[in-house]
Parts: C-alpha cells; sequence; structure tokens
C-alpha cells in the first residue's frame, strides 16, 4: 500500500528536475495551448456549450442502466455481438476466446486507453499473440516498451530528435530524418500490417444508445484501416463514454477536438453500427463490443464524485497542470494520469493504495476551469481526501499531527507558547527532510503577531 505512494514522492521528485524533460514537455505543451487559444476563440459560445455537455452527461449517469441496455439492443440488431467485462481480466479472456476461436495470430490496434488500462498488449502477448500499434505515438512508445504518457499525445516526452534515433536504432534509417520521413517510414512498415492482421482491435470515443453506433475520431486513419481490412473488429470501450444520441455527436465531436488538439474537428470521425451488412463492400464479417466496467461502477456509487465518469478524454486538464507538467504524466503509474487520473484512479484501483494522487495538486483550479463538459476537478480532489481520512486510510503519524496542528490553531494562548525558536527548531527538526531539502525553510518570528500586537498597543497607550 505504501510502497506506491513512496514511489511516486521518489519519481516526482526525480523528473521535477530533469531539465530536459522539462524542456520538451513546455515546448510541446506551448503548441498546444497556441492551437486550442484559437479553436476555443471559434466557439460562438462556450459556456453554453460546456453546461450542455454536463447535463448531457449528467442525463446518462444518472440513467445509464437504461442506455446501455438500449445500446446494446441496437447494436445486436445489426448483427454485432456485445460483451459485458466486469474487469481487466474477463475482459482479456473474452478477447482470447473470440481470437482462439478464429485461429487468429495478429492483431493491429488503433488507438485506445481502455486497452491500456486492461494490459491487452501484454496479454496477448503472453498467450503468443502478437498485438501491434498502428497510431504512431502508440506505435512509438510500444517499440520503447514503455507506456503512453498522455491520454491524447502518447509520445509527448520525446523530441524529433528521440524519435529518429529509435528508427535508426530499429530500422536503420537516417540519423537526420525529418519528422515527415519518420512518419513515411512508419506507414510503409504498418500498411503491410493492416493487410495481414487477422483481428482489428479499437477503442471508442463515444457509443451512441439509439443507434447502437460506435463513434470513433482520430487524425491519422489509422482506425479506419483497422476496421475496414481484418475479418473480426473488437471494440474495447469504458461503459460511461455512452450518450443518448447520434445528434448529440453536434456538440460532443467539436469540443473534444478543439479541446484536445485546437482542431474544429479532428481529421478522421467514423460512425460504426456494426459488422459488414449484406450490401457492403468493406468492413469486418464480425464485430464484438466490449463494455467495460472495471471499477467504473464504484464510481458511479460515489454520489459526490460520479461526475468523473463525465470526462470525455480531451486531456485539457493534463495540459494545464502545473504538477503534471513538472513531473510527466510516467510519474503517476495509472493509465489515466494528471487531474482526471488522480480523482477516478483511487475509485477505480482502490482508495487505500492511490490516494495519494489526490494530493498530487496545488488546488489551482486551472483543471475545472478548462473541462469541456465542467467536471469540478479540484473539488473532488478534495472530496477524495475526505473519504481517505472518513475510511481511516491516513498515517497516525498525520493523524497526530494534524491534530495537535488544530488544537494550537483553536486557541490563541496555545499557538502562542512556544516562541519563535522553538517553532523553527521544530520545523528544522522534524521536516527539513521532506519540505526544506531543495528550498530554505521559513523563518517564524520570535514573536507572535498578537504578542508584537500587544506590546505596540502599551507602547501607543
Amino acid at each position: 500500500m505504501g510502497n506506491t505512494a513512496e514511489e511516486f514522492l521518489v519519481a516526482s521528485e526525480q523528473k521535477a528536475f530533469e531539465m530536459d524533460h522539462r524542456r520538451i514537455i513546455n515546448y510541446n505543451i506551448d503548441k498546444y495551448d497556441n492551437a486550442v487559444e484559437r479553436g476555443l476563440a471559434r466557439m460562438i459560445n462556450l459556456d453554453n456549450a460546456k453546461k450542455k455537455g454536463h447535463a448531457i452527461k449528467w442525463k446518462v449517469m444518472e440513467n445509464l442502466d437504461k442506455f446501455l441496455p438500449e445500446f446494446e439492443s441496437n447494436f445486436q440488431k445489426r448483427g454485432g455481438k456485445v460483451i459485458w467485462a466486469n474487469d481487466a481480466a474477463e475482459a482479456n479472456r473474452e478477447i482470447l476466446n473470440i481470437i482462439k476461436k478464429a485461429g487468429a495470430k495478429t492483431v493491429i490496434k488503433s488507438k485506445s486507453m481502455a486497452t491500456e488500462e486492461i494490459h491487452l498488449n501484454e496479454f496477448l502477448a503472453s498467450n503468443n499473440i502478437e498485438s501491434l500499434e498502428s497510431d504512431l505515438g502508440e506505435y512509438i512508445v510500444q517499440l520503447l516498451g514503455q507506456k503512453p504518457y498522455h491520454i491524447v499525445t502518447p509520445a509527448m516526452h520525446l523530441s524529433k530528435e528521440d524519435i529518429a534515433k529509435l528508427f535508426n536504432e530499429r530500422f536503420g534509417t537516417p540519423i537526420d530524418f525529418t519528422p515527415e520521413q519518420l512518419t513515411q517510414k512508419a506507414r510503409e512498415l504498418l500498411r503491410e500490417k493492416y493487410l495481414k492482421a487477422d483481428v482489428g482491435v479499437t477503442g471508442a470515443n463515444f457509443i451512441i444508445a439509439d443507434t447502437g453506433s460506435i463513434a470513433i475520431s482520430e487524425n491519422e486513419g489509422n482506425a479506419r484501416l483497422t476496421t475496414s481490412f481484418p475479418k473480426i473488429q473488437i471494440t474495447v470501450v469504458g461503459i460511461e463514454k455512452l450518450i443518448p444520441s447520434i445528434a448529440d455527436l453536434d456538440l460532443f465531436w467539436p469540443m473534444l477536438s478543439t479541446h484536445g488538439t485546437g482542431q474544429n474537428l479532428t481529421v478522421y470521425n467514423t460512425i460504426l453500427s456494426g459488422p459488414r451488412q449484406a450490401n457492403e463492400i468493406d468492413g469486418p464479417e464480425e464485430m464484438y463490443v466490449v463494455l467495460l466496467d472495471n471499477g467504473r461502477t464504484n464510481l458511479l456509487a460515489q454520489k459526490d464524485q460520479r461526475q468523473g465518469l463525465y470526462c470525455i478524454r480531451c486531456g485539457a486538464c493534463l495540459n494545464v497542470c502545473p504538477v503534471y507538467k513538472n513531473i510527466g504524466g510516467h510519474t503517476y503509474e495509472t493509465t489515466y494520469s494528471g487531474p482526471i487520473g488522480s480523482i477516478i484512479t483511487p475509485h477505480m484501483r482502490g482508495m487505500e493504495e492511490f490516494k495519494h494522487l489526490s494530493y498530487a495538486s496545488s488546488l489551482c483550479g486551472k483543471c475545472t476551469e478548462v473541462c469541456p463538459v465542467k467536471i469540478d476537478i479540484h473539488k473532488m480532489l478534495l472530496l477524495n481526501r475526505r473519504d481517505a481520512v472518513r475510511d481511516d486510510l491516513v498515517t497516525t503519524k498525520e493523524k497526530w499531527g494534524w491534530a495537535v496542528w488544530k488544537k494550537g490553531m483553536l486557541k490563541r494562548n496555545l499557538t502562542d507558547f512556544f516562541g519563535g525558536k522553538a517553532k523553527n527548531f521544530f520545523m528544522r527538526t522534524f521536516f527539513k527532510s521532506s519540505w526544506g531539502h531543495f528550498k530554505d525553510m521559513p523563518e517564524v518570528a520570535e514573536k507572535s503577531f498578537s504578542q508584537q500586537w500587544k506590546e505596540r498597543d502599551k507602547t501607543e497607550g
């Protein structure tokens, strides 16, 4: 339990002082900030759009038990099959059954955080099935044996020189290849894989109840290839990605793209409503949607915090978070990093092990300000902290420390009992290692404000 929090503190401190990491992240996020600023300027009434998105997602979460069966029924009408997975193990097991039944050996994947969440690539590899990422960023981090750094841009932590070096080592391309040339090389390598893959696996940005469809947004076209060539398509998606109607995409598609990358709309937006029909010339022969719970209903049960499930995974809160920008995405050791990861992970993976993430925040409120569906993120962080205390998941030292502080702060004579010298000695002795190893500790005045005021009053009197 304690190890996760301790590892987080060690990794955070190390990453915060890596100047090259800071340079790359600042450069990439600056580009994002400029693009998003231009994108948001084109929205006529941004606040109204956010309120509408919030209201729609509220309606879905309050009626999930009605909308999910509606999606399932409409999807099955067109020949699709729905699998309900309570956790990662069940999802992986069901996907493996589909692959084995078909006698498949190769899988091509488009970008999907849900499959990262269940560690699908590792699971398939352990069962001798090759699973290849086709999104360029995901492909790069897969080659490096890493996890995605960011919800939207998996390789944000790498410079073009890092990627050129990787391709030089792996594929013998010249070390001075430009980003365009590197992309062309990746296209050459991947195009053949689409044609040979037995199974295509995708995520979904939205699942639509009234039409029984999945909606996928992307900028590279790899999801379209993944859903077109292989005979079997499997979509893994969290149950919270539901929207009531296809008409709601009119709001959610532009909000996702504007907040995610600053675009009016992503380059490719695809709606799929089942396997290939008799009158259609392409598409999969079989299509499955795996509806993933994996802790989401734990969060749904928390009335105060269930709005964490409204998230549309745009990544905007990560890009404005001062903590994320300093410690990076890998430090969180979770699929969903940054502010949104900090509020949902403790409920999805256990408050006891991941409560520390809710303290990894300055509570500046910028994450709440930029959220396209108005999730009150910094309030959720405080509620998680409240729950950790209420459930007695804090250390004895922490409990005693706050008890002493509270007692002292409630009585002026106790606050003034120890002078400034004693307080400074106390801070140097007990807090120098945790607070003061990278900065000077604050110096408390020898006399408190009330003591100085009394002396001043006597002098003037």
